[in-house]
């Protein structure tokens, strides 16, 4: 039956590598109006979800309200992405 190769051990450890704050984008945090619309986006899409279940908005219910708070919802989850 044949054998496997041995590991050959290495008597010093390994060099950690140091990263640059360039490599990441030095973009600094996110300004406060940024959160607010973040946040507000997917509040108001909720709302809309909801106010349309509720008959509270114009018209009866209506695919478009749930498919526009859907997409509010959607605009402030793909804002997070770029939250810092």
């Amino acid at each position: 039956m044949p054998v496997s190769k041995k590991r050959v051990k290495n008597s010093q450890p390994t060099q950690t590598k140091k990263l640059s704050p360039k490599a990441f984008g030095d973009k600094g945090p996110s300004s406060r109006s940024y959160i607010v619309i973040m946040t507000l986006l997917m509040v108001l899409g909720v709302l809309m979800i909801v106010l349309n279940y509720l008959t509270v908005l114009p018209g009866s219910v209506s695919k478009w309200y749930l498919w526009s708070g859907l997409g509010l919802i959607g605009v402030g989850f793909i804002m997070t992405t770029e939250y810092r």
